[in-house]
């Protein structure tokens, strides 16, 4: 018998001061039997730190053509490309393609990941933008996951500030570009 994905709600009190956005969100995301914590809280801070009209989670690891989350217009049309984790040139590629604007929200360490992306062709490099979430942050924040799980989330100035489980956890969104 398949195992089935598991549900988790997300209340976020998001207070972004950078871009100006301040809301509440309640966000059920379901969680693939294979998707990691660290992953699954990855995407929840990406819908949060891109959060505007239009955006949604896709079907995610269950459509391997999908991104994590995208942005379409009221018209359907693809507006942001938002990934999760380490996508290969391929793949950005094929997404900078679809759509003006591609974002990568890397909870992994980035060096080896620019390493594999180094000399390789994407179309439009400079639409596709790497956010790197610094490995420990995101350990620690995923450890407080639960099934319905409160969070309050603050940007300022580039740096992500997150109350979940009665603990502060901040860390700095550091923003590159493609390497060459």
């Amino acid at each position: 018998m398949a195992l089935t994905s598991t549900v988790h709600v997300f209340d976020l009190d998001l207070s972004d001061v950078d871009r100006g956005v301040y809301t509440a969100l309640t966000l059920k995301v379901a969680r693939h039997p294979s998707e990691t914590a660290e992953y699954l809280l990855t995407r929840v801070l990406a819908y949060a730190l891109e959060y505007e009209e239009g955006i949604t989670f896709t079907q995610g690891l269950a459509a391997a053509e999908e991104p994590a989350l995208w942005v379409r217009d009221l018209t359907g049309q693809l507006r942001a490309w938002i990934e999760v984790g380490t996508p290969d040139a391929a793949r950005l590629h094929r997404a900078s393609k679809a759509c003006n604007r591609v974002v990568v929200y890397c909870h992994k360490d980035v060096g080896p990941y620019f390493r594999t992306l180094a000399g390789q062709r994407v179309y439009a490099a400079e639409r596709v933008a790497i956010v790197e979430m610094d490995r420990g942050f995101v350990e620690a924040v995923a450890a407080k996951i639960e099934r319905r799980t409160p969070m309050a989330l603050s940007v300022t100035e580039g740096q992500l500030y997150v109350d979940i489980g009665g603990e502060s956890h901040s860390a700095a969104l550091v923003r590159h570009g493609l390497p060459k």
